[in-house]
């Protein structure tokens, strides 16, 4: 069992380390609102990513909130989103043409609207973040990607949208 001392002090650590972040690129909880409500404009107005945010999300508000709290976490190490990514993604008729898109996205967003500093640090974690799910998406699609390889679906099972 944890002991309140125990607590305090993983607190204390977590705030430390939220704020030397906070201090070297400027993020700010209201810099990843303004970064993940502007980017998720862009991904509902693009052609290739805008259908599949369509087809599964009816209410915008508290999804951006979910983005806003897994974006904390991500970049401020804030702990706040506390949600598994992974599950969500694997059904999802993606592959790297959508990943691509993405991060292309993604990157001018985070150029557009954070300063030097804070653009990198964000940029550097979605990369990550992108990667990440690709292999977790070609795996459950039975395919094991090597080093330097991408996932691109069969033709078969994935058509371009209309």
């Amino acid at each position: 069992m944890n002991h309140p001392a125990d607590l305090e002090d993983a607190a204390g650590r977590r705030a430390a380390i939220v704020a030397r972040i906070q201090a070297e690129t400027g993020i700010d909880e209201a810099m990843i609102t303004r970064l993940v409500d502007g980017f998720y404009d862009r991904v509902r107005a693009d052609p290739l990513l805008g259908p599949v945010f369509a087809g599964r999300i009816d209410d915008w508000g508290p999804h951006l909130e979910q983005m806003r709290l897994f974006w904390s976490s991500v970049a401020l190490m804030s702990g706040a989103y506390h949600g598994r990514p992974m599950p969500k993604h694997l059904p999802l008729p993606v592959d790297a043409r959508h990943f691509d898109r993405w991060l292309e996205l993604f990157e001018a967003t985070a150029r557009e609207l954070c300063p030097p500093a804070a653009a990198g640090h964000f940029i550097e974690r979605a990369r990550r973040i992108a990667e990440s799910l690709e292999l977790g998406i070609a795996g459950a699609n039975g395919v094991l990607l090597g080093r330097g390889q991408r996932y691109v679906r069969s033709t078969e099972a994935w058509s371009p949208p209309t």
